[in-house]
């Protein structure tokens, strides 16, 4: 639930890109919506709605939360006031690349790699498959970073931003299936008995 939340924005974004441009009258003040700026300033607004609503629901948000607001900041920001679209194309590159650098900072600092908090609770793994498993979204962020980068520079608006939005999630979703045999023998059966 808290990905599809997290995931309201980009489809925001996705939505009124896809809008031819036209201008819209509220109260006398003209606007134009539609087209990558246009997605831009509501992909800022989502965000901040988005963001505020679960900080102030839970009175927190998670580091990656943290990590993927403030880049929408940072990046949409200078994206709507220069009228420029390579500030956005650098957000999703520079997020992963950071997402990459905590997981490999969680190996050396704290208890648990990255994964572990993220997913230990649900699953009772031993150490190694969890230092392993952080390993693996070392690489995933890491790649996925450069991709990113590639597909914002060499390839056209429209096929950027339907991989930054419908590309980024197949991928995450076959990452994390790929993750499921290693991690299946450690997911209890909620039918077993335990004194067996």
């Amino acid at each position: 639930m808290k990905q599809l939340i997290d995931y309201i924005p980009l489809l925001v974004f996705f939505t009124v890109w896809s809008l031819d441009e036209r201008l819209v009258s509220i109260a006398g003040f003209e606007h134009s919506i539609g087209g990558i700026f246009s997605a831009a300033e509501f992909l800022l607004v989502a965000s901040i709605l988005v963001y505020g609503a679960l900080w102030l629901k839970q009175r927190r948000l998670d580091k990656f939360q943290w990590i993927t607001f403030v880049a929408v900041i940072l990046f949409c920001l200078p994206t709507i006031i220069f009228r420029n679209v390579e500030f956005l194309k650098w957000k999703a590159p520079i997020v992963n690349w950071l997402f990459a650098g905590i997981f490999l900072g969680s190996r050396f600092i704290g208890e648990k790699p990255a994964i572990e908090h993220m997913m230990g609770h649900a699953v009772p793994a031993p150490r190694e498959v969890w230092q392993r498993l952080n390993l693996y979204w070392v690489f995933y962020f890491t790649i996925l970073g450069a991709i990113n980068l590639a597909v914002a520079l060499l390839l056209s608006e429209a096929l950027w931003i339907k991989f930054k939005v419908f590309g980024n999630l197949a991928l995450t979703f076959c990452f994390v299936f790929a993750q499921m045999p290693l991690l299946a023998k450690y997911i209890d059966d909620p039918e077993a008995d335990p004194s067996n």
